[in-house]
């Protein structure tokens, strides 16, 4: 799998990433921790109901997203990825220092 996109997450004191393949519509979960890894598979293979912004903060278009359609769709179903299974997404943190570093 080549990715496309990738970013770093966390649960607990464990660090990894997902990459995201657009061209198979697929996605790889990379974390030292079964309980998150099956926590974050089980999201991303259902569909989510979310609340996208327009033009304010108030206005909202409930959409259902299939978080393995397209980069569009991953990139904003794993914006509630804390909500749903406690995995942090670290979307400041850069993957590929994680990818070389896995772990404090």
């Amino acid at each position: 799998m080549t990715p496309t996109y990738s970013v770093a997450i966390s649960f607990g004191k464990d660090l990894g990433w997902l990459d995201y393949d657009a061209a198979a519509k697929a996605a790889e979960v990379h974390i030292a921790n079964d309980t998150a890894k099956g926590h974050i598979e089980d999201f991303l293979h259902q569909k989510h109901t979310i609340g996208v912004p327009h033009d304010s903060l108030i206005d909202f278009t409930l959409v259902e997203i299939d978080p393995l359609a397209d980069e569009r769709s991953f990139e904003l179903s794993i914006t509630r990825l804390w909500e749903e299974t406690g995995v942090s997404v670290d979307w400041s943190r850069p993957v590929d220092y994680i990818k070389a570093h896995p772990s404090y």
